[in-house]
């Protein structure tokens, strides 16, 4: 690695480069005074940091001690609250408040919608999940499984030019989005399903079908049209509950051939919000990974990233979508933004970065850097045309992850308020999204959304992040329950319930978004359709989906629940769950187990692990559908891998399975993901030598597993992936 020096600090050339060449000019800031603030920010706050993870080591070594001491105990959850509270654990609570961040996008206040999460180093990716503000109900329908009673997977032919159309699956596409329409946006008579035409005639929408001529039951969901182009194409633009439906008439298509009133499609506004991901999905380990994922975030905040790919034998371009303009009722131009608002996770307090070296020859904290580099490049979107920009409101937002309880969330607030500073920004520009993905987080969440009030733009919940660090936090107090039966314990019902509840009773509702996790089967969208409106029932206006066709089906949850209703009625009802169910700890008895199921559950496990680490380490591929124990395609990041790694940790400390149980199933599985893999020109086998990084990193994580920070994967996967990087390339 070349450096530089640059304000005491020594800086990756490239890093150095790029800040000063690309993400600088336009901005109006001195490279000199970039640097010199950054290394002020480092120095007072590098020390803070280290401090803070020292307390969470503290605090974990007394929660394994006051275990020990009581093993073979009945557990007494009452004296286990008191010592929590004793040690700082959990914290004091704080008078009633309501958050007041001021001015933030609809998008995050006052609509409620899907939301993507996309690794921020694949610039396509990251195309198609900011351009997923639109999107087909029918391709969604049509190339699914989503229809119901359909087994036939996902279909890709027809719709995208690649084949015929199958004239009785668009017919089912079409009786599904009409079926949808009555339900959404019913008419003041009769049923779309015999809708015969549609038109807008003195700024009215006027309809045709056996009823005669009518409207919409409600006519203000009508707010507008785009007319004619030379081909012929119009739209009908309606809303409901926020959320934008274009009906598209398009006399060239021929599924409008199959429509009774000509209609073509119908075009969703789906994913409202992304966040770009420099954390979970990603594989960044070094200045290089760093400057690539930088690079596309200044892309995005600059507005002409592109990217290309090869389709159906062709090159093909993406880049950012257009507004959509259309005309009122009272006949005047308007435009419904194009493009997601885009949020950007930076990665948490943990790890550190060689990007940068500190003026005593330290890695500083890589959650710095992050915080000082994407909120520069963010600042070029403030400085851009109110139409063009990402934020109207003129915010940044920042997801932070993994920050355990009020004094780390506080940490963050002070980080982005220097940080402002150094860029001339008002305070709280920067808006803050937490993580409740920690298990101090979660029971002292009130106060954690305190110390971000006046910032606060998000709060989620993520089952497997926060699994895993339940399993650690509580890894002395016995063996887990199976992983497969952790959605039943009674401390997941209370983290989600919990979670909404105190959002809305700190004032998020019409104010930040409260959502939830992720839907982590890209295949199978009919079980999302059936099961994911669970979510916004739970008072979530925002909840995770795996692609931009999943926003597009998801949205229709949004069409259905009114989620800012649902949200008053929920704190009307009042707290549904209490601390005490928050911290029941989820204890299994071997007992209650065949040795069968023990060998199955390691089984699974491994294969999970291996199957997500392999193409981390010999591909740098943070986030991807990996096939399960059953061949089953699942969305994985780093948090899945976490989960996995603790519970076999959990169960090795404990003696219900040994190492060579361990090592067995790793071997076993290892042959099952190669076989997984094997159309993949760039996998490198695991077995049979098993002597790979790749295989040695997955079988770190188990047996070294309950020695890592909150059961953390980063620093092994980091380190594993660095060896890989820095070996020769064989041609």
């Amino acid at each position: 690695m070349v450096r530089v020096e640059k304000s005491g600090l020594s800086v990756d050339a490239d890093l150095a480069e790029f800040i000063e060449t690309e993400a600088l000019p336009g901005r109006g800031v001195w490279a000199s005074v970039f640097w010199d603030g950054l290394a002020r920010l480092i120095e007072e706050f590098g020390p803070r940091n280290r401090a803070l993870l020292d307390r969470r080591q503290e605090l974990q070594a007394q929660i394994d001690a006051w275990h020990l001491a009581r093993r073979g105990q009945p557990h007494d959850a009452e004296s286990y609250r008191a010592f929590l509270r004793e040690i700082g654990y959990l914290e004091p609570d704080v008078e009633d408040f309501s958050i007041d961040p001021g001015e933030l996008d609809p998008e995050i206040a006052s609509v409620a919608g899907p939301q993507l999460v996309v690794p921020i180093t694949n610039a396509r990716f990251a195309l198609n999940a900011a351009n997923a503000r639109w999107g087909s109900l029918f391709d969604a329908l049509y190339g699914t499984d989503a229809l119901a009673g359909d087994s036939a997977g996902r279909r890709d032919d027809g719709r995208d030019g690649g084949g015929a159309l199958d004239g009785d699956r668009v017919r089912r596409v079409i009786g599904w989005a009409r079926d949808h329409l009555d339900r959404t946006a019913p008419l003041a008579g009769g049923s779309w399903r015999t809708v015969r035409d549609v038109s807008v005639r003195d700024g009215m929408l006027l309809v045709e079908n056996d009823a005669g001529q009518t409207g919409l039951a409600d006519p203000s969901q009508y707010v507008g049209h785009r007319p004619p182009r030379k081909d012929g194409c119009r739209e009908v633009i309606l809303r409901r509950h926020g959320l934008h439906l274009r009906l598209v008439f398009d006399p060239r298509s021929p599924v409008a051939q199959m429509d009774r009133a000509g209609m073509s499609d119908i075009v969703l506004e789906a994913a409202l919000s992304v966040i770009m991901d420099l954390e979970d999905s990603v594989a960044t380990v070094d200045a290089a990974d760093k400057v690539a994922a930088y690079r596309n975030w200044l892309g995005l905040m600059q507005g002409g990233l592109q990217s290309s790919f090869i389709k159906n034998g062709r090159e093909v371009w993406r880049s950012l979508a257009g507004d959509v303009s259309y005309v009122t009722p009272e006949g005047e131009e308007a435009v419904l933004k194009g493009r997601a608002l885009m949020m950007v996770r930076n990665v948490g307090h943990l790890m550190t970065t060689a990007s940068v070296l500190d003026a005593q020859g330290n890695e500083i904290g890589e959650g710095l850097l992050d915080a000082a580099v994407t909120t520069l490049i963010a600042c070029h979107d403030l400085r851009r045309h109110s139409s063009e920009r990402n934020s109207h409101a003129g915010s940044v937002y920042v997801v932070k992850p993994k920050m355990h309880g009020s004094a780390e969330v506080a940490f963050a607030v002070e980080m982005f308020a220097r940080i402002e500073e150094l860029f001339g920004l008002a305070a709280n520009t920067v808006k803050l999204g937490i993580m409740d993905e920690e298990r101090r987080t979660s029971a002292n969440l009130k106060t954690c959304i305190h110390a971000a009030r006046h910032r606060l733009a998000f709060i989620n919940t993520g089952f497997l992040d926060r699994t895993g660090d339940e399993i650690h936090t509580s890894m002395e107090a016995g063996p887990m329950v199976r992983k497969g039966d952790m959605k039943d314990a009674a401390w997941i019902a209370a983290y989600e319930d919990r979670n909404v509840d105190i959002g809305l009773a700190c004032g998020l509702r019409g104010r930040a978004q409260i959502g939830k996790g992720m839907w982590a089967v890209p295949d199978r969208m009919a079980d999302m359709l059936a099961q994911k409106v669970e979510h916004p029932l739970a008072g979530a206006n925002c909840a995770w989906v795996p692609s931009p066709t999943a926003a597009v089906l998801h949205a229709t949850h949004y069409h259905l629940v009114d989620v800012f209703a649902r949200q008053a009625e929920i704190a009307a009802r009042g707290p549904r769950a209490s601390l005490a169910q928050l911290l029941e700890i989820p204890l299994g008895d071997p007992q209650d187990w065949s040795s069968g199921d023990i060998a199955w559950e390691v089984d699974n496990n491994a294969q999970g692990i291996l199957g997500y680490v392999v193409r981390w380490i010999d591909q740098g591929v943070g986030c991807s559908t990996v096939p399960d124990i059953r061949d089953i395609g699942l969305m994985e990041d780093r948090a899945t891998c976490r989960i996995s790694s603790q519970a076999l940790a959990n169960w090795l400390h404990h003696g219900v399975i040994d190492e060579g149980q361990v090592m067995a199933a790793m071997k076993k599985m290892a042959a099952v993901v190669d076989r997984q893999n094997a159309g993949d020109p760039l996998y490198q086998p695991m077995a049979p030598g098993f002597d790979g990084l790749a295989f040695r990193a997955a079988c770190d994580l188990v047996f070294q597993g309950r020695s890592q920070p909150s059961g953390y994967t980063e620093p092994i996967l980091h380190a594993r992936r660095q060896q890989r990087k820095a070996e020769p390339v064989l041609r």
